[in-house]
């Protein structure tokens, strides 16, 4: 064993954000760093309480199995002394044939510590008697020793100056079979094997009764390889109590008087930190408090049995009688006379390791970042593993926790997140569709080109000679109809050939400051519009300048609303609108038209997609302004009802563009 290794660490790969360990330490010796719980050794008392509550198994203890086996193979003379509470781990096993398989494991001595608690509960009692009016705690349990002196240390004067009952059984055996005889300690306890290394010499070894299975098991030695055998002298008395919360009391004669309080005994990890801070606050009358760490000895972390409580404690009041029934009461006093000289003091050294409450604006401004401005958002739900969200922010500002353990707090900062997402996830979706588009424009202006390429000059030779043809005919004659059906068609096809031309072309804008008005109304001043049309064009009186190129928009408009003139066969009203929408300047263009169904809203930026006659459209006028004003880095949006159920049917086709130049450029 060495004072280096942590006597419990985390299992990195097993070990979950629970903080199940933080809200079991009693010591706050768990340090949570990027969602990894590690036990920090200068704070740890060992009462190991972390392993029981892990349900993923993610805390190991530090093993001295390959120590012990060392030791057993080196032949040296070695002790085995067993806790009180071996009876609970082995109920399965006789005590003789448990001694005689300790023997055939390769030990040579098997004795029981209860006879050193024997000998420490007389110690207890003559040091009370000789010190009337002084306060002691009892030293049996090193978890509740070791907090006292990091967590308490105002009380280690009061600490009694007594071994605990493993060393008493130490010292003990080496003066009955020989001061250079190994011994080795096997217990519940897991503080007992730095207690061992804070007194060396003494004890050679400390292992849980779950490494003494483990021993047992790899050296094949088993009740059925074993004879019986008698557990070595000294034998005990009260000791085998021990193990229960007020055995020592019991075991030391001192009755736990309800009406004086003079004596007391709690156990449990709750109760022992409330006894300890009320015992330095002297709101205790008791002069001697016994304390364990864990609910009596027997419920203790290097147990293997899973039987409860209550059914523990009665197999030891069981094994307690009978063994009490057995020994001779001379034996048991000469013995007692025999060591009682022996050396059983000790001392404690306070290292205090209390956190020292930090700044109050620092607390303050922790508790912030967790989103509790007020006093009232602490909810101290202990979720994070600490009682409180002060204790919470303390951890945070030693460097021991994360904002993160705070569950509350987490659980808003996901929905926020949920929500930067969902809105992110739409974003991504409109600039994907974007691309998509843009992708199609791109292949199919790769396309148009060499079409119209090809197509331009064959349909040049074609409309010549057509043309020549029907001047050279007679106006009634079947030629000359002939002659002019290819010359429309001719036409038609160059028409198509001339949209593909500007599909394809790929013209840096020439940006300047146009007022978007004058755009508008000029247009209108070419354009005959029907006479079953109502115009209507209103301009907002703010001032729309805006820097595009001035015949590409005009191109947009061109396409929208002959589009729009179009979708009203049966005449009806048109409405171009010019606005200002924030930093950006808009124009739209509304018909009363048949609409657009729902199914083709997705597809009508999509080149040559059309829902007009064979004919009458080439599919390529609002994928050329989709393409424009993307150019002017500027958005343009449609809505359409083509269900006279739901209202009246038309269509608006909205273009939002950036006012300044610089905005386009970026």
């Amino acid at each position: 064993m060495n004072d280096i290794t942590p006597l419990v660490k985390t299992i990195t790969e097993k070990c979950r954000t629970c903080y199940t360990c933080v809200r079991g330490c009693p010591a706050k010796a768990i340090r949570i760093s990027s969602g990894q719980a590690e036990v920090i050794k200068e704070r740890c008392i060992g009462c190991a309480n972390c392993v029981l509550m892990c349900s993923r198994q993610a805390k190991e203890v530090r093993s001295s199995v390959a120590e012990v086996r060392a030791l057993l193979a080196s032949g040296a003379e070695t002790a085995i002394c067993l806790a009180p509470s071996f009876p609970v781990e082995f109920p399965e096993l006789d005590p003789l044939r448990f001694a005689g398989m300790l023997k055939n494991l390769g030990f040579k001595y098997v004795t029981e510590v209860a006879f050193g608690a024997d000998m420490v509960s007389l110690k207890y009692r003559r040091l009370v008697n000789e010190n009337p009016g002084k306060k002691y705690i009892s030293s049996a349990c090193p978890a509740i020793v070791s907090y006292i002196e990091k967590y308490h240390p105002a009380l280690a004067a009061n600490l009694a100056p007594i071994v605990s009952p493993m060393l008493a059984s130490a010292r003990i055996v080496k003066a009955r079979y020989g001061a250079n005889l190994k011994v080795v300690f096997a217990g519940p306890c897991v503080a007992k094997k730095d207690e061992a290394l804070r007194h060396p010499g003494e004890i050679t070894g400390v292992i849980t009764f779950r490494e003494l299975r483990e021993l047992l098991e790899t050296a094949g030695v088993s009740d059925a390889t074993s004879l019986n055998a008698h557990f070595d002298p000294p034998y005990p008395s009260k000791g085998v109590l021990y193990p229960i919360g007020g055995g020592l009391l019991t075991s030391s004669e001192f009755e736990e008087d309800l009406m004086s309080g003079k004596f007391l005994s709690t156990e449990g990890l709750e109760n022992f930190t409330d006894a300890l801070r009320n015992f330095e606050h002297g709101d205790m009358d008791a002069d001697f408090l016994d304390i364990l760490c864990c609910n009596g000895c027997l419920m203790g972390p290097g147990m293997t049995t899973k039987s409860s409580r209550y059914s523990r404690q009665a197999s030891l009041r069981r094994y307690a009688k009978k063994s009490y029934h057995k020994i001779k009461i001379s034996d048991w006093e000469d013995a007692i006379q025999k060591y009682r000289n022996l050396d059983y003091s000790t001392g404690f050294k306070p290292e205090d390791k209390r956190i020292t409450p930090p700044p109050a604006a620092e607390i303050k401004a922790i508790l912030e970042r967790m989103g509790k401005p007020v006093p009232e958002d602490e909810l101290n739900c202990g979720a994070c593993g600490y009682q409180t969200c002060v204790e919470h922010a303390t951890a945070i500002y030693r460097g021991l926790a994360e904002s993160e353990m705070c569950l509350p707090h987490t659980i808003e900062r996901l929905k926020t997140t949920a929500k930067e997402l969902a809105s992110s996830y739409g974003q991504l979706a409109k600039t994907k569709q974007a691309l998509l588009q843009s992708e199609k424009l791109a292949s199919m202006g790769q396309l148009a080109a060499g079409v119209a390429h090809e197509l331009n000059n064959p349909l040049g030779v074609v409309l010549l000679y057509s043309h020549l043809l029907a001047d050279q005919c007679q106006k009634d004659s079947r030629i000359f109809k002939d002659a002019q059906m290819v010359t429309e068609q001719a036409d038609r096809c160059k028409k198509i050939v001339g949209g593909l031309l500007n599909f394809a072309r790929k013209n840096k804008p020439f940006f300047k400051k146009t007022d978007l008005r004058k755009l508008v109304d000029a247009h209108f001043k070419g354009l005959p519009v029907p006479a079953n049309i109502r115009p209507d064009i209103a301009h907002d009186g703010a001032e729309l300048d805006v820097e595009v190129d001035p015949d590409q928009i005009t191109q947009v408009f061109s396409n929208l609303i002959t589009n729009a003139i179009e979708a009203m066969p049966a005449g009806g009203s048109l409405k171009v609108s010019t606005f200002q929408q924030g930093g950006y300047i808009c124009f739209s263009v509304t018909d009363s038209g048949t609409g657009i169904s729902e199914e083709n809203k997705k597809k009508i930026f999509e080149p040559f997609f059309t829902t007009k006659q064979i004919g009458k459209g080439t599919g390529l006028g609002l994928a050329v302004s989709y393409g424009i004003i993307k150019v002017h880095k500027g958005k343009i949006m449609v809505e359409s009802n083509a269900d006279i159920a739901k209202g009246a049917t038309g269509t608006t086709f909205t273009v939002v563009l950036p006012r300044q130049t610089a905005e386009v450029r970026q």
